[in-house]
């Protein structure tokens, strides 16, 4: 049975799949089994011509890691709509089936060493909100038993994001793994200012910077890989 990563972001916008698909290529790179599964996409782009859906955030992790599964086992629910996943999912009237994400993903697990699972915007994102369930993302994540990985933009306002987003994880018991910086800017006085100011905040050790336009990330795949459990 491999490890497994949860990537989160501190909202919408931020980066958090393209980040996803280096923290893959990454592990990949350095020769080791890694792998990729959400469990429900939304605004999804439709087929003209057969009507499928293509769920963007799975292909194109796939494509930047060079993944061979196909898109069924990277991903369970896939909708139209881009909305939230629990408006989504009432909207195509295909509630998510939490037996068979955890099924899905634990499939996933057994076929490789490492899994990065991305969820689906930020933390506090409902995934099932009908008269049978009320589900967050965060619940998924505590079902899996995962740790969390945060994504969070460098730029303004993104102190606020990753302080909440961190104290919210450890409300709900969810260890937190480190924090990646996206669409940063080396030398940016207010960027760096960030940087510092998140890990003195919360403790928690920025893991890797990311520019926009990145083609590799820039971190040791073993130190990475560490982050894996």
């Amino acid at each position: 049975m491999g490890k497994a990563l949860f990537i989160t972001g501190t909202g919408t916008d931020v980066g958090k799949t393209y980040v996803t698909a280096l923290i893959v290529k990454c592990l990949r790179d350095a020769g080791l089994d890694a792998g990729y599964y959400k469990a429900a996409i939304s605004g999804a782009e439709k087929d003209e011509e057969d009507g499928t859906l293509h769920a963007g955030d799975a292909l194109y992790v796939k494509e930047i890691a060079e993944l061979s599964e196909t898109q069924e086992e990277l991903v369970s629910y896939v909708y139209e709509a881009a909305v939230s996943p629990h408006l989504a999912a009432q909207l195509d009237n295909k509630p998510i089936d939490f037996d068979v994400v955890e099924k899905d993903f634990r499939r996933a697990l057994s076929q490789h060493e490492y899994i990065t699972m991305e969820g689906s915007g930020g933390i506090i994102c409902p995934l099932r909100w009908d008269k049978e369930q009320h589900v967050i993302l965060d619940d998924l994540v505590l079902r899996l038993g995962l740790g969390a990985l945060i994504v969070a933009d460098a730029g303004l306002g993104t102190i606020n994001a990753a302080v909440l987003t961190v104290e919210h994880l450890r409300a709900r018991n969810i260890p937190v793994r480190g924090i990646i910086l996206n669409r940063f800017h080396d030398g940016d006085i207010m960027e760096e200012d960030n940087l510092d100011m998140v890990e003195a905040l919360t403790g928690v050790k920025v893991v890797a910077t990311v520019k926009s336009g990145d083609e590799t990330l820039d971190m040791d795949a073993e130190e990475l890989a560490k982050l894996y459990q």
